[in-house]
């Protein structure tokens, strides 16, 4: 059970902080029934209600500083996704999605850095998926590591790789 000012990750919502937990006083809710009430730290104004026991969602605490240094650390060895097919390549992108890991992430963007890299080389463009699947992956993973190392969202791109580094 998560505690008063915890942050969590909840599903696509991204990194939420539990700000009650209780029951709602909502009509046609049981009021038998604990809720967390979750605010998503990069949506200002938005509310989400849970269950406590909900097991339809993935929720789980955000990285520590110190796994999240880690996974910096290891960041050169984390392997880039090998699939050439467009549709079998979403369908992995998909996949790994659902898992709302910090390495899936991570090997998302290196696999679309790359694909960038290697798309503008040949005068073509970034495709909409590759470009709504970047945006994803770097929403999910700044939005966690920024609370656990405690440095502003903005910032860790830049903190995860320094201008003369191309970890990612």
């Amino acid at each position: 059970m998560y505690e008063l000012g915890d942050y969590i990750v909840y599903g696509n919502n991204g990194v939420c902080q539990v700000i009650e937990i209780g029951a709602l006083g909502i009509q046609g809710i049981d009021k038998e029934k604990e809720y967390y009430t979750l605010q998503p730290v990069y949506e200002k104004g938005s509310i989400l209600y849970t269950p406590v026991d909900n097991d339809k969602v993935v929720m789980r605490r955000v990285t520590s500083e110190e796994a999240a240094r880690d996974l910096i650390d290891d960041i050169p060895n984390i392997p880039m996704f090998k699939v050439e097919n467009d549709k079998l390549r979403e369908e992995k992108f998909k996949e790994s999605m659902k898992k709302y890991d910090c390495r899936e992430w991570v090997r998302m963007i290196k696999t679309l850095t790359y694909r960038k890299k290697e798309r503008l080389s040949q005068g073509r463009k970034t495709t909409s998926s590759d470009d709504r699947y970047m945006r994803i992956a770097e929403e999910c993973l700044y939005g966690e590591l920024s609370i656990a190392l405690g440095i502003p969202k903005d910032k860790v791109e830049s903190f995860i790789q320094p201008e003369d580094n191309d970890q990612i």
